[in-house]
């Protein structure tokens, strides 16, 4: 081998940072869904960008994520920072990709309809290249999912239809081939289970898509995840079965879904796997839905995942896109990842530079990824500027952009964003936040914590570049702590049972003053509300996810800028109408 000279020797050690560098900053201690990832414009018209149906696994410590449609899979060292890596290797153009770690070599496929299939495998998954392990798999397919048991046998789980079950065969593991045939294992019964009919709050009721398995071991038992009713819907979440055989028969777990997040910023935590990180706690990584310019509009969502004393399993997604730590330890309980950084920005008053008639500036601070500010010009000098109404405690920020009138299709080096971020006490005298003014990384909800918190009225985003469009911001979301008071615990609500559909409930709460929304926890005991379901500006809900047969207790919790108080009346709701 040749002596490199210095020069050269330099150029390919820069080289290999450039390559290695995360998006995001080594002391950053927490992240806020959306994951703030280079989600993949499509290649096809319209012009949106998208990621679903994920993989995460944990290999040699650490985390390769896989996603449809991203033109590459992703690779980070601690669950904050990620750099993608490109392939020509492997089907990145097929729908959900599943990744399984056995005998420390990774093996991945993803969907096709007509066989044969190929199965892939590497050793080495941050050099991009990878081997044919099984050039003709013979059972086409949707939605795949490897396991590999504790004894070191191989099982695969597939399916996603409407009319279909989830099936499940026994592989070889030499072979990669199916022993014997597939049995059903899971099948839709939409009639007991609210949660697997369609529509936004599970209230349409057309037969779901029952899909995206994912199989997790813990204790002897065997969790068999799916997802429902359907990408596009703000209910789209996880249902799970347990059974002591990874081919069944399973039974319905009493939790249901465990998965699950139909209000919020951005929602939606279905078709989703889950892993442990390397030191033993466990994560649901899923599909969160925006679905406006195409039905496949998508990005991707990190909820911390449980089991209790009792082997229920159940993913947090309470305040699930609020920040939240990324532990550095094993925890046993969500509140150890919770900050305590409350929203700030909720219907904030705000100022632009213009504004479209479509997509007017109070949809910058709706709260609802689903709508947009835009600025008239992509040009720079655009901006945005917001009134918290009293100083508060600044802790982090998080820019979510809106593709508005982009023409953008694929990966291009040239996409990502340059902006100034600014505070001020007074809306004259402004100070840095964040100088992203070089910015040369494709960060499209790009978080920013701040390294100490500041005191702040005013926060102001300029535009200095945007990829393609024009300047156009989902949620400009402020977190920290407000100047005031917590709200007031709600003692009095009332609970109605639907007579004729046990599946809905109507629930109806006294006011609180203060409160800026309301949190409400439900489950199947008085320990283990484990349900989240969160609401902004209102004092009553109808729920129709449950299931019909199930026994539920409920609280609400009140939150507003300044904390949360948990709610300590429950009640339970047995019979059809309480």
């Amino acid at each position: 081998m040749k002596q490199l000279t210095k020069p050269l020797l330099f150029i390919v050690l820069l080289t290999c940072t450039l390559v290695a560098r995360p998006q995001n900053k080594p002391n950053q201690a927490t992240i806020c869904n959306p994951m703030n990832l280079s989600y993949r414009f499509c290649p096809d018209a319209p012009s949106r960008r998208e990621a679903a149906d994920p993989t995460m696994v944990t290999f040699k410590g650490e985390y390769y994520l896989f996603a449809s449609k991203s033109g590459g899979y992703f690779h980070s060292t601690d669950l904050i920072g990620w750099d993608l890596i490109t392939t020509r290797d492997l089907p990145l153009e097929d729908y959900a990709p599943t990744v399984v770690v056995m005998n420390d070599t990774l093996y991945f496929m993803a969907s096709k309809n007509d066989p044969p299939l190929i199965i892939y495998k590497t050793a080495y998954p941050k050099s991009g290249k990878w081997e044919i392990a099984n050039p003709s798999f013979p059972i086409g397919m949707t939605d795949p999912d490897l396991f590999v048991d504790n004894d070191g046998r191989l099982y695969f789980y597939y399916g996603c239809s409407n009319v279909n079950p989830i099936y499940a065969v026994e592989l070889n593991t030499k072979t990669l081939n199916p022993i014997g045939k597939s049995v059903a294992v899971i099948s839709s019964d939409k009639k007991n289970y609210g949660w697997e009919r369609s529509g936004d709050y599970n209230e349409v009721g057309k037969n779901p898509w029952i899909e995206g398995a994912w199989m997790t071991k813990h204790n002897g038992k065997y969790y068999l995840q799916y997802a429902g009713p359907g990408t596009e819907f703000k209910s789209y979440g996880d249902g799970v079965y347990v059974a002591d055989h990874p081919l069944g028969p399973f039974t319905l777990a009493a939790h249901n879904p465990f998965s699950y997040k139909p209000e919020g910023f951005v929602t939606g935590a279905g078709h989703s796997s889950t892993f442990q990180d390397k030191y033993g706690n466990y994560w649901h990584i899923s599909t969160m839905t925006i679905s406006q310019k195409h039905m496949f509009e998508r990005r991707l969502g990190l909820f911390p995942t449980f089991f209790d004393d009792d082997g229920v399993m159940y993913a947090y997604t309470g305040f699930g896109d609020f920040p939240f730590n990324i532990p550095t330890k094993n925890i046993s309980d969500p509140c150890e990842l919770f900050p305590g950084w409350m929203l700030l920005s909720y219907n904030k008053p705000v100022e632009v530079s213009s504004e479209l008639p479509n997509h007017p500036k109070n949809f910058a601070t709706n709260e609802d990824i689903r709508t947009y500010w835009s600025a008239k010009t992509g040009e720079k000098g655009e901006w945005i500027s917001m009134d918290l109404q009293k100083q508060s405690t600044i802790n982090a920020i998080q820019i979510n952009y809106a593709e508005n009138g982009t023409s953008i299709r694929g990966r291009h080096p040239d996409i990502f964003y340059q902006y100034l971020l600014e505070y001020s006490n007074d809306g004259k005298t402004w100070n840095t936040l964040a100088d992203k003014t070089g910015n040369q990384t494709d960060v499209p909800h790009d978080y920013i914590e701040l390294p100490k918190p500041v005191k702040g009225r005013f926060i102001k985003l300029t535009n200095y570049r945007v990829p393609d469009g024009t300047f156009a911001i989902a949620g400009l979301r402020v977190f920290g702590i407000g100047s005031g008071k917590a709200p007031s615990e709600v003692k009095y609500f009332r609970l109605k049972r639907s007579e004729a559909d046990r599946c809905v409930v109507d629930l109806s709460w006294t006011k609180i003053p203060g409160a800026v929304g309301y949190n409400i926890r439900y489950g199947t005991s008085k320990d283990k509300l484990f349900q989240n379901y969160q609401v902004l500006g209102t004092n009553s809900l109808t729920i129709r996810s449950l299931n019909a047969l199930q026994r539920y207790y409920f609280t609400i919790d009140a939150f507003n800028e300044n904390g949360i108080v948990k709610g300590k009346h429950i009640i339970e709701l047995s019979e059809p109408s309480y």
